[in-house]
């Protein structure tokens, strides 16, 4: 038969004992202090029992008297080894107690969340790779666009992708067969890498040359081209109120410039010049453009390279405003991080039902970092630090009349504690990376679940409420860049959710439910 340490070992009871052993220990604490460490110990040795009285009285409750008999001549006990009355402490009690402290640890790491909150089923797992595209060639961007084409008259949802070779293509999801329907080749000069439409019929494409173009869809005729930017424009954002839109372009010179559109014309006839112009200290990497939590004017979030912050812009929408980019503030997404740059926010995309939660593709090496988190977007004309002062009580005691530098130390690590809650997810996706890759993520249409790209070739999707890895998703040649996702729902298929990949081993993948 084994010792007693080995059979509390094997059986996990020694956690078990520790535990009621604290709380023994801090019940005669509460009770009556201890006067030395020695009556601390002789306190608890007298409350509790050792495990072989334990098991002794285990037995004798049970009527096992053979074994009872074999265990105290084995363990050298008393005859009378667990035959006390009304005995408080059982292994029965020693392990229900250790169950509640289980779920107790539990619900302090994780958090015990609502089933609704996981990741919802079903989810997309069956690829279909599109065979209809025109040409082979690395696909730069993909997503889902409501355009009114020649021969419709009301706008219909198209799959759109841009290829290395100049191609916009226009693929219909509402036929079986997922035929291309158009291709354009002609109005750009060089590879597009973003594309956004206004008003269903006028389409807006980023090129790699910085070239803006605006293009009428029914007309069939370019309507203006803007080259403000001299090197490879990325991205492009709108904010419309439905009599004007708002379009941002941020490019690789460093320069964010801001559009004001007319939408209550009969017809978009030029973008115009820029209504405002930003310049940044490096690269700009992601744009979008949010609500401000007192006014219901735009606020443009930006991430830049070499730099872990979100800056939150205040925006002209009429022709009185001011005509600049104001900043109200920044938000740190490693705010308690001692290095000089921890990492680059390289794609930022809100929650489609909570658009105060952003998930962001970081561009950590040798794996990509998932961070979702809560915006703190400062009022309009104020800074986060005055948002600070505002919804914490008790900053407004640490800065007062009197400034020192000990006083602001303390204000500071208050908005770094609050930056840090903001963050609720913050985990390695382990999906690969390179300081040449360019993440990617895209949410589900749910908001359960987010997808990000990777260098080998793999879809991950991570749960947002817990961050852990729910969908692997192979169908891309292996150790390909992933280079473009979209999550959604398409033309008929409205009640299943679809997810769309593309990447450098020039395949379109449609994932399905079923």
């Amino acid at each position: 038969m084994r010792d007693d340490e080995d059979f509390f070992t094997m059986t996990g009871l020694t956690a078990a004992e520790a535990y009621v052993r604290r709380s023994v220990t801090h019940s005669t604490h509460s009770t009556q202090p201890p006067t030395s460490t020695s009556t601390h110990r002789h306190l608890a040795s007298t409350m509790l029992p050792s495990p072989a009285e334990l098991v002794a009285r285990f037995l004798r409750a049970n009527g096992y008297t053979e074994t009872l008999a074999r265990f105290i001549q084995e363990a050298g006990l008393s005859n009378d080894a667990g035959s006390s009355s009304g005995a408080a402490v059982t292994l029965e009690k020693i392990l229900e107690e250790k169950k509640t402290f289980d779920v107790s640890l539990n619900f302090e790491k994780l958090g015990l969340h609502d089933e609704s909150e996981g990741w919802t089923t079903p989810a997309p797992t069956k690829p279909m790779v599109l065979s209809t595209l025109p040409t082979r060639s690395n696909l730069l961007a993909v997503t889902a666009l409501r355009l009114i084409l020649p021969t419709k008259t009301e706008p219909q949802q198209y799959i759109a992708t841009t290829t290395a070779d100049r191609r916009l293509n226009l693929i219909d999801p509402a036929d079986p067969s997922l035929p291309l329907v158009h291709s354009f080749t002609a109005f750009q000069d060089s590879p597009i890498l973003d594309v956004m439409v206004l008003k269903g019929k006028y389409l807006l494409t980023a090129s790699m040359s910085g070239k803006l173009l605006l293009y009428d869809t029914v007309a069939e005729r370019i309507l203006d081209e803007r080259k403000d930017h001299s090197k490879f424009l990325v991205k492009l954002a709108s904010w419309s109120d439905g009599t004007s839109a708002i379009v941002a372009s941020a490019g690789w010179d460093a320069k964010v410039h801001l559009y004001r559109v007319r939408l209550d014309q009969d017809r978009i006839h030029q973008l115009g010049e820029p209504i405002a112009t930003l310049s940044l200290s490096s690269i700009p990497e992601a744009i979008l453009f949010t609500q401000s939590p007192d006014t219901s004017s735009p606020v443009l979030v930006l991430t830049r390279r070499d730099s872990s912050f979100l800056y939150y812009y205040a925006v002209p929408v009429s022709d009185d405003d001011p005509r600049e980019l104001i900043l109200l503030g920044r938000q740190n997404l490693a705010p308690h991080s001692t290095a000089w740059v921890a990492f680059t926010p390289s794609d930022v995309q809100l929650c489609p039902v909570d658009p105060s939660l952003a998930a962001i593709a970081t561009s950590s090496t040798p794996h990509m970092k998932l961070i979702i988190v809560r915006l703190l977007v400062p009022p309009s004309g104020g800074s986060a630090a005055d948002t600070l002062m505002r919804n914490l009580p008790q900053a407004s005691g640490i800065i007062g009349e009197h400034v020192t530098q000990a006083s602001q130390a303390r204000a500071q690590l208050l908005l770094q504690d609050r930056e840090e809650a903001a963050i609720s997810i913050n985990v390695s996706t382990m999906a690969p990376q390179t300081a040449y890759s360019t993440p990617k993520l895209a949410w589900r249409p749910t908001g359960s679940g987010v997808y990000v790209s990777s260098d080998d070739g793999i879809v991950r999707g991570f749960e947002a409420a817990s961050g852990k890895l729910v969908a692997t998703l192979e169908a891309h040649q292996a150790g390909s860049k992933l280079r473009c996702l979209w999550a959604g729902r398409l033309t008929g298929h409205p009640e299943d959710e679809c997810l769309l990949s593309g990447g450098f081993d020039q395949r379109l993948i449609l994932w399905r439910t079923a």
